[in-house]
């Protein structure tokens, strides 16, 4: 008869455990019990990347990546971006299910009165170079904003958390924007409540002399980017916000260290990435060679393969589309035509067919940023607005859950075996041994 369970022999003493099998996992800690003697820590799971571990149980976002199936609360990625606004779609992801019309009044209100910053926060962000990455001027900043608000420190009350959920959500663009505008010399703009979130953050941005009424079609572009990039389950920034939170520490200090693991070019970074490689292809007759050097590994294509997607990202399939949308207003991007032909080519190579490489969300996202107007250092920074609503929901779920501690990883100790000191003037030559001093630097 089938049992909802794992039986485990050790070869090493012939001891037969079963462990209880819950929503498809076992709980690893049940692998202490396995033990060679008494004195034995007990077995642990060796896991690199925790590419098999699932370290929370989560009701925010699914994934299948297989089937290549994105789902926020239960609805369907395509749907939403469809349909939905990005408010719309953040207040599902921390609220956990679409609100009302009262309710999303309310929200849209709650969202709008926090754009506001801080004058202190302006000289804080002077304070950075002319020229400093707008991504460390938002991870500082953020960081820095834990100061201005003390009472996000009570994580554990519910009113509190719902407060600097509102206050992170309304100020991100505007601190977003502040890094643009210091990044480029301007004089910094503040928000404007009457337009939406993503005309506002426009504004922010490009804003001259006299009114500025942002384009519809850029609007509407931005808001589905914003929405396709809301939540991504238990990536390497979620994973960060949910670590640093689980010290109890404020959303601020939580969030500013999502930014930071968001920085690197592996995750916000690689839309980035994906730019610099097709302008350095540069046209497409480059484009079967530029195929041949990644295959010898001599180059690495960006913006194709995922972790999890193992079939075409379903938010590549929207951008995709939506790029010529905004081609229609900002004029076509030439490098689209170097990724269609990159895409197409690779799609039909057995090479990257048999290792199931198709592209993700960051193969499209930069070339629309850029079509926009937006530098490339800024494209993480798009990144990082969305985000902050699934970074928050994720960490409101990690502090209500009753069964999640402090972060505290094992690690499997391969250093040296318990030796004596030598006094420095005893110690031999380096000639005289094997010198490995620096070789974790």
């Amino acid at each position: 008869m089938a049992k909802d369970s794992l039986t485990i022999i050790d070869n090493r003493t012939g001891k037969e455990y079963e462990l209880p099998i819950e929503n498809g996992a076992i709980r690893t800690a049940q692998l202490r019990q396995i033990k060679v003697s008494d004195d034995d820590f007990g077995m642990m799971g060796y896991d690199p990347a925790l590419l098999n571990t699932a370290s929370c149980q989560s009701k925010v976002t699914f994934i299948d990546g297989d089937k290549g199936i994105l789902r926020y609360r239960g609805y369907d990625i395509a749907e939403l971006a469809e349909n939905s606004s990005y408010l719309e779609t953040a207040y599902l992801i921390v609220k956990g299910e679409l609100p009302d019309e009262e309710r999303f009044a309310v929200w849209k209100h709650n969202i709008t009165m926090h754009t506001m910053v801080h004058e202190n926060i302006k000289k804080f962000m002077d304070g950075f170079r002319y020229d400093a990455h707008p991504m460390g001027m938002l991870m500082g900043t953020i960081g820095a904003m834990s100061t201005f608000y003390p009472d996000a420190k009570d994580v554990e009350d519910l009113q509190s958390r719902r407060l600097q959920t509102r206050r992170l959500i309304g100020k991100l663009p505007t601190l977003a924007a502040f890094a643009y505008r210091h990044l480029r010399g301007l004089p910094f703009v503040y928000p404007n409540n009457d337009l939406t979130y993503t005309g506002n953050f426009l504004a922010m941005l490009f804003k001259m002399a006299g009114k500025y009424e942002p384009n519809p079609v850029i609007e509407r572009a931005l808001d589905v980017l914003f929405i396709l990039h809301a939540d991504h389950e238990q990536n390497c920034s979620t994973n960060a916000v949910r670590a640093v939170g689980s010290s109890r520490v404020d959303p601020y200090s939580a969030v500013a260290a999502g930014i930071g693991a968001l920085y690197g070019p592996l995750h916000g970074g690689a839309n980035e990435a994906v730019v610099r490689m097709l302008s350095k292809i540069g046209s497409v007759k480059n484009v079967p060679k530029a195929i041949e050097s990644f295959k010898s590994g001599e180059e690495r294509l960006m913006g194709f393969g995922h972790r999890v997607y193992k079939s075409y990202d379903p938010r590549g399939k929207i951008i995709k589309k939506m790029a010529y949308e905004v081609f229609e207003i900002t004029g076509k991007n030439e490098l689209i035509d170097i990724a269609l032909e990159l895409e197409r080519i690779a799609l039909q190579d057995d090479y990257f067919v048999s290792r199931r490489l198709y592209p993700n969300v960051d193969f499209y996202t930069g070339i629309i940023y850029q079509a926009i107007g937006f530098p490339t250092t800024m494209f993480p920074v798009l990144f990082a607005i969305p985000r902050t609503a699934g970074w928050l929901a994720q960490w409101a779920e990690m502090v209500r859950d009753p069964e999640q501690k402090i972060t505290r990883p094992r690690q499997l100790y391969i250093g040296e075996e318990p030796r004596s000191y030598v006094p420095l003037a005893d110690r031999p030559e380096p000639e005289e041994r094997e010198d490995r001093v620096a070789e974790d630097i």
